[in-house]
This record gives C-alpha cells, sequence and structure tokens, in this order.
C-alpha cells in the first residue's frame, strides 16, 4: 500500500522542517511495516512537499499513525503548514 501526503509549509518554516525530516527519516523508515520512505519536492513551488510511503498493510499504515513516533514528528510538523496537509492511500494498478 502507498501513501502519499502533501504538505504546503510556510516558506519561512521550510528549514525548520527539512531539519526535523532529516532528523526522524531513519526512525520512520525503521518502523515496522515500512517498505520506503521518500521526500519530495515540487519543481515550482519550493514549500510544497510530498512524502511518498509504502507499507506492508493498512494495519502498518494505522499502528504507525497512532504510534508516539508519529505523535512527535506531527507534533513539530503540523504548525509549519500554511494549509492543510493532504493524504492518500493508493494501490499500485500497473507496475512499468
Amino acid at each position: 500500500m502507498i501513501r502519499i501526503v502533501k504538505m504546503t509549509f510556510d516558506p519561512d518554516k521550510v528549514d525548520d522542517f527539512l531539519t526535523n525530516f532529516d532528523q526522524v527519516k531513519d526512525k520512520i523508515r525503521n518502523f515496522e511495516g515500512v517498505e520506503g520512505l521518500e521526500l519530495l519536492n515540487d519543481k515550482n513551488n519550493s514549500n510544497i512537499f510530498f512524502t511518498y510511503s509504502i507499507w506492508k498493510s493498512d494495519e502498518y499504515l494505522e499502528k504507525y499513525r497512532h504510534s508516539d513516533l508519529f505523535k512527535a514528528v506531527w507534533a513539530k510538523t503540523k504548525p509549519l503548514f500554511i494549509e492543510k496537509a493532504e493524504a492518500w492511500s493508493v494501490e499500485n494498478i500497473v507496475k512499468l
């Protein structure tokens, strides 16, 4: 299962986000059920980022979303937004 989260930050807070993400990315990657994690940056809007994560199942994602790790990461990330985050859970239909 793939989870994509779009985050739009206050341009003045992007460095704060990147510093925090750098500090927690390995913890997230090593969380039970995570098969991959990438951070993407919009080519035309330097304050828009996406996380692209691959999970063994919905259950593992839900465990993460209720974990102390997620709560700590979100507590530092959410105040940096200028727009509400958007998230999608998707499945790969065709692999090329």
